[in-house]
């Protein structure tokens, strides 16, 4: 058994040395196995080739020896003239080179017997029997040994007309006929010899030719992994052409295949094209075999890669700095659990933090309804790259709340999933906007003033007639009831209940709002701004109509900034009727409808009114600032923009439908807040 692995293991061994031996070597061996093979075959083909021809080169001259003789011995044969066939094959024998080959020569006659031969010892008697002549053949030959050498036997028939009178045989020495195949087997393996090693010197060195560019590639390759990109072009033929192009070696210089300098990079510009490029090795067809285009494919590969490395640096270089020096906080969070990973100056300085105490802090300590939005967002958004949070409240150091706008967008940090998210602080973009629809309010209820007196007179002067009539009944001292005093009280105290929400709902819709939400009834600022304006609408001969849904769901804003979108459009409807309507006196239908209602998942209120209607180009500006229709000192024109900012900032949208002459419509919808 052990045997058995060990001569089973060599194989595998040699399988395994030739897979682990150099692509040059593979190539040199492999030449040199197939050319010993062929010359191999060769020599065997042409060893047969050469000792047939020779052997029946010999025995042609060994018929021929005998043959003469048979032609010149057929008299002395016929007369047993016996010294004269001595001396017939003893010359034959000893002629020129015959003496080297020629082992014997004897006669016989018809009956076999031996009539002269060349042996200078006793005639050989089994010589007399052997190599009989087949009756149909001219000759033959046979080999037979004689004294423990191999001889080749020719027999040839002597002829008398067309009678046989006897044979001739001549012995040919076996060993002269292989000396001269031994003479021209060492001459044959000489030449095969000299053949062998100018191949072996061939070969040697075209695998090293061909694998010249492969071992360059192979070291070219390996500086790379090191990340050395610097090295000299590889040392093959023609590697310095590159050496022309400037951009090869100065990266700052454009290159059209990294930086695509000769495309189109939109139809009003197109980039200068460099000189250089006209003639750009890389563009250029390929020339040389296999070896050679993968030798020049992997120098442009190694090219391309040094200018991405160059322009990613740069990128990485220009992106630090603004992160670094960009005046908006930037953070860079964990996706799966909102940790801060990194953090620029501006947000440690906006929120207050250290460095340290920054990288320890959750982002949902900053923003706690971020996760819910940036969640939810990318649920019903999954094809969306960025997350945009207008109008978020954020938390400096301490609980400190401000305003952001917030942006992010899923990225890769450190080989993880991460978010980068981008804040804006609008607190005092926010404060002037307060302040406008503050000083906007102020406007309204100054131009609502004598709505407001009116509707405080009533219950004064109820309150006023109650008390005069009690200090008259005091004076005259008129009997009253208790149910009278009780009803006076009672009427009295209403007024001033009536007069005090007056007084409080101003209070209310006066005051400055904040950006808070809650669950409110849609129909809540309707009644409130009903309340202000009912009056003054009905002294205008306009009339209003509420269509209220009832237990309609809840919707996230506040009543009093959505007060003053419903005063904003209120407002314009009046005006746009009363532009429609000059005098009270001219006939017309004059009314304000206000309906709320659900529809699908949304809470809608519209505001429609029997106005003079807009043009589609004056309504598609209304809700530009600054932008009116009315005269000079009628208004800024900022009423619908900051509706509309009011609006969206509750998730809201507001629609028109307008006709000329006929009236507008304003639909506001919102969606119902989630309990």
């Amino acid at each position: 058994m052990p045997d058995t692995k060990r001569f089973g293991s060599t194989p595998r061994s040699m399988m395994s040395s030739l897979r682990e031996a150099s692509l040059k070597n593979k190539i040199f061996f492999s030449t040199l196995a197939m050319v010993l093979v062929i010359s191999a075959a060769i020599a065997l083909l042409a060893r047969w080739i050469l000792i047939s021809s020779l052997v029946n080169e010999l025995t042609g001259r060994g018929i021929a020896i005998a043959q003469s003789i048979a032609d010149q011995g057929r008299g002395y044969v016929l007369t047993r003239d016996h010294p004269n066939l001595v001396s017939l094959i003893f010359d034959a024998a000893q002629l020129g080179e015959r003496r080297m080959l020629v082992e014997y020569i004897f006669i016989l006659d018809d009956e076999r017997n031996v009539l002269s031969h060349t042996f200078i010892r006793p005639f050989p008697e089994p010589l007399i029997s052997a190599n009989p002549i087949p009756a149909d053949k001219q000759y033959s030959v046979t080999k037979l040994i004689i004294d423990d050498a191999s001889v080749y036997d020719i027999a040839v028939p002597i002829w008398e007309g067309i009678y046989p009178i006897g044979t001739v045989h001549v012995g040919l020495k076996q060993k002269h006929i292989d000396q001269l195949i031994g003479k021209l087997r060492i001459t044959f393996l000489g030449f095969i010899c000299a053949i062998f090693l100018i191949i072996f010197l061939v070969s040697h060195k075209l695998s090293k030719y061909v694998t010249r560019s492969l071992t360059q590639l192979t070291k070219l390759a390996d500086e790379i992994t090191r990340g050395n990109l610097d090295m000299k072009p590889l040392g093959l033929e023609d590697a310095d052409k590159e050496e022309h192009c400037p951009a090869y070696y100065n990266m700052d210089l454009p290159c059209w295949y990294v930086d695509k300098t000769l495309g189109r990079v939109s139809p009003d510009y197109t980039p200068e094209k460099p000189a250089y490029c006209t003639d750009c090795v890389v563009k250029k067809k390929k020339s040389g075999d296999e070896v050679e285009q993968l030798a020049d494919s992997f120098k442009h590969m190694v090219r391309s890669i040094k200018l991405y490395r160059n322009r990613v640096r740069e990128s990485e270089e220009k992106y630090r700095s603004l992160f670094r020096s960009g005046p908006a906080p930037i953070f860079v969070l964990s996706t799966r659990t909102f940790r801060i990973l990194d953090a620029n100056p501006s947000a440690l300085s906006t929120y207050d933090y250290s460095k340290e105490e920054m990288l320890k802090t959750s982002f949902l300590e900053l923003a706690p309804e971020f996760k819910n939005r940036f969640t939810a967002y990318f649920q019903d958004n999954p094809g969306a790259e960025s997350f945009i949070y207008p109008k978020a409240m954020h938390f400096k150091k301490g609980e400190v709340p401000f305003y952001v706008n917030v942006v992010a967008c899923k990225t890769r940090y450190l080989e993880r999933d991460a978010i980068i998210v981008s804040t804006s602080d609008i607190t005092e973009m926010l404060e002037k906007d307060a302040q406008l629809i503050q000083a906007s309010k102020m406007t309204s209820l100054g131009q609502l003033s004598a709505g407001i007196a009116h509707e405080l007179n009533q219950p004064l002067n109820m309150i006023k007639m109650g008390s005069e009539f009690l200090d008259m009944a005091v004076n005259e001292q008129m009997p009253l009831s208790n149910e009278s005093l009780c009803e006076i009280s009672n009427e009295m105290s209403a007024q001033v209940d009536r007069a005090t929400e007056i007084i409080n709902h101003l209070r209310e819709f006066g005051r400055k709002s904040d950006f808070s939400k809650e669950p409110i009834d849609i129909n809540k600022p309707v009644r409130g701004v009903m309340s202000i304006m009912a009056h003054q609408l009905s002294l205008q001969n306009i009339v209003v109509t509420l269509d209220l849904g009832e237990n309609l769901p809840p919707v996230s804003a506040h009543v009093n900034r959505l007060e003053q979108v419903l005063f904003n459009l209120v407002t314009n409807a009046r005006d746009a009727i009363q532009s429609r309507y000059k005098t009270l006196e001219e006939e017309g239908r004059r009314e304000i409808v206000i309906r709320s209602f659900l529809d699908q998942d949304r809470v809608c209120l519209t505001v429609s009114d029997t106005g003079c209607g807009m043009s589609p180009s004056v309504a598609e500006k209304i809700f530009d600032p600054f932008f009116t229709t009315k005269q000079t000192g009628m208004g800024m024109g900022l009423g619908l923009s900051i509706s509309y900012g009011i609006i969206k900032d509750y998730d809201g949208t507001i629609d028109i439908k307008s006709e000329e002459g006929e009236g507008t419509t304003f639909v506001l919808s919102f969606p119902v807040t989630q309990e």
